[in-house]
């Protein structure tokens, strides 16, 4: 080959290299804590977007945040692409109520569903906390703010009657520090609205004694009655030592969210890296174990499904 011939050759080469590159586009995901399931989902989406990352050109992270409101403020100001976020507050965020009056975030889009999250107290047992009301006039972690988790426990102490000043301390810790507090014996009970079998709760059963404490009562059954996005829920006994029988209270479902400002393709192409991968994805947490396609593409939805989402859903005939 000839030096003009393997110039040509070259610049070619180079061309084409500077389109796939100004063809490729990074995505974010919110996630929340890095012992919570909230991280693994958006790690794991990430991991299979990233696999087609040749086909399709996108280039996806996936950092840890302050969860579900936090999350959902970052895809409203245009600073992630995707998210994932407690049904309660993707009805709140869409709807403009609770922490969202004022606050609408009518861009927000349904992508799918993932696991239950049921609403979750942990106490030590030398605490003497048995039930809800037994954590008034305790020193309980209560979660940082931006969480689900904290805006949930305001929503239960307000359906209650009671409100954060009613515990001798309300600590404000992220997922990742409040097992070693318990641990320590700088809480009483920490609270967490997460999907099991958790990390963090494994790690604190198994450095000090504690349980889990049911969530139950008239103010609870009113809570889930009143509002689509609760249900009862039960954490099985025997996954976390020192509680072997089965616990109930009420919880809510992960959701996928993202804002109708994401162009289609981009959303149909992660949706399509989920769920063609579906087995494998099932397999990168105990969490995802039980999941359907069924139950991902409805339940706890309450914003209206991204285009990009409904595309690919119609063309696998799972809606119309």
């Amino acid at each position: 080959m000839n030096l003009l011939k393997m110039a040509a050759l070259g610049a070619a080469v180079a061309l084409s290299g500077s389109i796939a590159t100004a063809q490729e586009k990074f995505i974010t995901i919110g996630t929340g804590g890095q012992t919570g399931v909230y991280y693994v989902v958006g790690q794991s989406i990430c991991r299979l977007v990233n696999r087609g990352s040749d086909s399709h050109g996108l280039k996806c992270t996936a950092p840890s945040t302050g969860g579900s409101i936090a999350n959902i403020n970052a895809i409203a100001a245009g600073d992630m692409d995707m998210g994932v976020a407690q049904s309660d507050w993707q009805y709140h965020a869409y709807n403009g109520s609770s922490q969202f009056e004022g606050k609408q975030v009518e861009d927000l889009r349904a992508v799918f569903s993932v696991h239950g999250e049921p609403f979750t107290v942990v106490a030590r047992t030398d605490s003497g906390i048995k039930s809800f009301d037994d954590l008034f006039g305790k020193r309980v972690n209560i979660g940082n703010p931006g969480s689900g988790q904290r805006a949930t426990m305001e929503v239960v102490l307000n359906a209650v009657g009671k409100s954060i000043d009613d515990f001798s301390l309300a600590s404000e810790l992220k997922p990742a520090e409040q097992s070693a507090a318990l641990g320590d014996n700088k809480v009483d009970a920490i609270i967490y609205t997460v999907g099991h079998p958790n990390g963090s709760i494994q790690e604190a059963a198994s450095t000090i004694e504690s349980h889990i404490v049911p969530v139950t009562g008239p103010a609870i059954d009113t809570l889930v009655s009143e509002n689509p996005y609760y249900a009862k829920a039960v954490i099985p006994g025997g996954m976390y030592k020192g509680t072997d029988q089965d616990v109930e209270t009420f919880g809510v479902k992960a959701t996928f969210v993202t804002s109708a400002n994401v162009p289609d393709e981009v959303v149909y192409e992660v949706v399509k890296a989920v769920f063609e991968n579906f087995n494998r994805f099932k397999d990168l947490h105990p969490a995802f174990e039980n999941l359907n396609e069924e139950d991902m593409i409805s339940a706890g939805l309450s914003a209206p499904l991204h285009p990009g989402a409904e595309m690919y859903y119609k063309e696998r005939g799972w809606i119309n």
